[in-house]
């Protein structure tokens, strides 16, 4: 029983294992994105992970380190170049899965895996949104730290018939009084 071993071996010896997991770094390294099965892609991230984050210091032991995994000066060159610039600030989590669905002859899963700071595309598309504030529903405490005695409040003034709406709105139809608004009236 393979109770509590978290290592997949993929159906393979451990020279196959780790020759194809360097190939893959590689060639992820390289083009910024492979589409291979999920389990692999899943094995793979804890392999290339450690590495990205060696790489973000570039040093000689560092880059000898990195060879002796990767087996490729190219990749190599690339991962100390331009993959650690832009992964500088970042403090983890490198890379992205993202499932395609089953594979047509032996239904596997499929997966495609990229390094996060490489998708132009949805960086751009981050990039438009507007940046979300958080917002709590409590009341915070008031400034000053002592509260004031409640005063009575002046009576409100009556509603318009429409509520006020922005340019860029579009007017709804007025909404049913709440029961709240209803109890004053009757009570007046």
């Amino acid at each position: 029983m393979r109770h509590g071993r978290k290592v997949n071996h993929l159906g393979r010896t451990h020279s196959h294992r780790k020759a194809m997991l360097a190939n893959m770094a590689s060639s992820l390294i390289l083009h910024k994105r492979i589409e291979t099965t999920l389990a692999k892609a899943k094995e793979l991230k804890k392999f290339v992970e450690p590495l990205l984050t060696r790489a973000k210091e570039d040093t000689t032991h560092n880059r000898r380190v990195i060879f002796g995994y990767l087996n490729d000066k190219e990749s190599v060159k690339e991962l100390f170049g331009t993959i650690s610039d832009k992964i500088a600030d970042r403090p983890g989590g490198y890379t992205r899965i993202i499932k395609l669905g089953n594979r047509l002859g032996d239904a596997a899963e499929m997966s495609l895996m990229e390094l996060v700071d490489f998708n132009d595309a949805l960086l751009l598309a981050n990039a438009d949104k507007p940046v979300k504030t958080r917002r709590s529903r409590r009341g915070g405490k008031k400034e000053g730290g002592s509260e004031t005695p409640a005063v009575e409040a002046a009576p409100a003034a009556p509603k318009a018939d429409f509520p006020i709406v922005a340019e860029d709105e579009t007017p709804e139809a007025p909404k049913a009084e709440s029961d709240e608004t209803q109890n004053d009236a009757k009570s007046e």
